[in-house]
């Protein structure tokens, strides 16, 4: 199958390409900067809040990320289809919320994955806003994807959310419904803009909410309509989600949570 993964260069979106390259898709990633292109292949990782301390002081590990609401770029270094990957990986250039590249890079394909985020330290964009990324980045590019994939006729749609948005938003304990309000309300706010949207399409969508995403061991995940297992899930297991969703069409128009 045809897939072009939306985020790519995050560390999920990252995790879900080698996942599908597993599973014998041929993959697209859409890169905003050309330079990223060289990352596939390296072991360069960013941690989310740039000191381990600062993750820890909500409970997470040192390179955790909150709920998907940001993605560290990570390689695909540690995975067995590094080597060959170049070959069924089609880098595009352009950005998300541009309607002209996206309409480029959504032609000619079968399912499209989208991990959008941003990775830049949490604080500074409360405080200051994104240096390089739209805060409203998720559904913006959501909803270019959406409008380009009705052009085009493809239908199956993964999109990435946050665990304690949309439907899974009571089920959030209170510490971490303070974090959302206090630390990441803007994209939060713009995470539920971006469920909404994606559920009001006649796509046949599916969105994934995990839990705090980590660099830690792999492990499997446990897929649910909103129970969840654990409170932090590794990205690979993340990636091992979405490339598992690309072809099963049951999931149509659900959501699940991932931990």
């Amino acid at each position: 199958m045809k897939v072009l993964v939306i985020g790519a260069t995050g560390g999920s979106g990252r995790a879900a390409v080698s996942a599908l390259l597993d599973r014998g898709h041929d993959v697209t990633a859409l890169v905003r900067n050309p330079d990223t292109a060289e990352l596939f292949g390296t072991s360069d990782t960013a941690e989310l809040f740039g000191t381990s301390d600062t993750a820890e002081l909500f409970g997470t590990s040192d390179t955790a990320e909150l709920f998907g609401t940001s993605d560290t770029a990570e390689s695909f270094g540690t995975s067995d289809t590094a080597g060959s990957s170049g070959d069924r990986v089609t880098v595009v250039t352009g950005d998300a919320v541009r309607d002209s590249d996206v309409e480029r890079a959504v032609h000619g394909q079968e399912a499209v994955v989208v991990t959008l985020g941003i990775r830049e330290n949490p604080v500074r964009v409360r405080l200051r806003g994104p240096a390089r990324t739209p805060l409203d980045v998720r559904s913006r590019g959501t909803r270019t994807v959406v409008d380009a994939m009705r052009r085009h006729g493809v239908r199956r749609l993964i999109v990435q959310t946050s665990y304690g948005t949309g439907p899974t938003r009571d089920r959030l304990p209170a510490r971490y419904r303070l974090m959302f309000r206090a630390l990441l309300g803007p994209q939060i706010a713009d995470t539920e803009r971006q469920d909404a949207l994606v559920r009001s399409s006649d796509l046949d969508w599916t969105i994934v909410q995990p839990v705090n995403l980590t660099d830690g061991d792999d492990a499997e995940a446990t897929v649910s309509d909103g129970d969840v297992s654990s409170w932090a899930i590794p990205r690979r297991a993340v990636g091992r989600v979405l490339a598992d969703l690309v072809d099963r069409p049951e999931y149509a128009r659900a959501t699940v949570a991932v931990s």
